[in-house]
């Protein structure tokens, strides 16, 4: 199996991440998920009053590539959990609904090319290549406006979201984080990295 280039730090255990084509849980690691995820969906029924575990459940089993996805949100303290259904495509959305951006992938500069031009310090990874290894899409600004319709998130964190490419070329990134009851939207260097600022992740099931 390819190794991603970088690793974490993760409940004082260095993760080395990995591409998850072709990843496989165990049985009890896939039960214990299951379980978690099940748990978190009773008692968050606010979020999707009109859906039901058990099928979810199904969909899981019959996609069960996308355990390793939702796994790796859960041990990097993303708490997933649904928050949507793309009627388009027919698909269930998993968001991090962690209160505060996950506390596994932070200190992370924005994408590779911000971590590379670090002349000192560099942070272990960035949050682009490592929701990529992780297999979760970085939410949009619009997708994590959509996760605050449904609690109060990052209200003492923040979080990257996916920056438009304009902005991108220019240096720059944007992240997001809730104060005074509003979604604020901010921008500084891609490069930049804080113990307190993450990112969110999106899986389509």
């Amino acid at each position: 199996m390819e190794k991603i280039k970088a690793s974490i730090l993760f409940d004082g255990e260095v993760l080395i991440l990995m591409k998850s084509e072709n990843r496989e849980l165990s049985p009890k690691v896939r039960d214990e998920l299951l379980k978690a995820l099940e748990v978190r969906f009773e008692m968050n029924m606010k979020r999707h009053e009109d859906f039901e575990w058990t099928i979810i459940e199904k969909r899981l089993f019959i996609n069960a590539k996308k355990l390793w996805p939702l796994n790796e949100m859960e041990r990097t303290g993303g708490e997933p959990d649904i928050i949507g259904y793309d009627e388009n495509s027919g698909e269930y959305l998993f968001y991090d609904c962690s209160t505060e951006s996950p506390n596994g992938r932070r200190s992370l500069c924005y994408d590779r090319e911000a971590q590379e031009s670090r002349k000192k310090n560099k942070p272990e990874n960035n949050a682009i290549d490592m929701a990529t290894a992780m297999g979760i899409d970085i939410l949009t600004e619009k997708q994590y406006r959509e996760l605050q319709k449904h609690g109060e998130f990052d209200t003492k964190t923040s979080s990257w979201i996916k920056t438009p490419l304009k902005i991108r070329e220019l240096g720059g990134a944007l992240f997001c984080d809730r104060r005074y009851d509003t979604v604020f939207v901010y921008h500084s260097g891609a490069e930049t990295y804080y113990g307190a600022r993450g990112f969110r992740g999106l899986l389509r099931v």
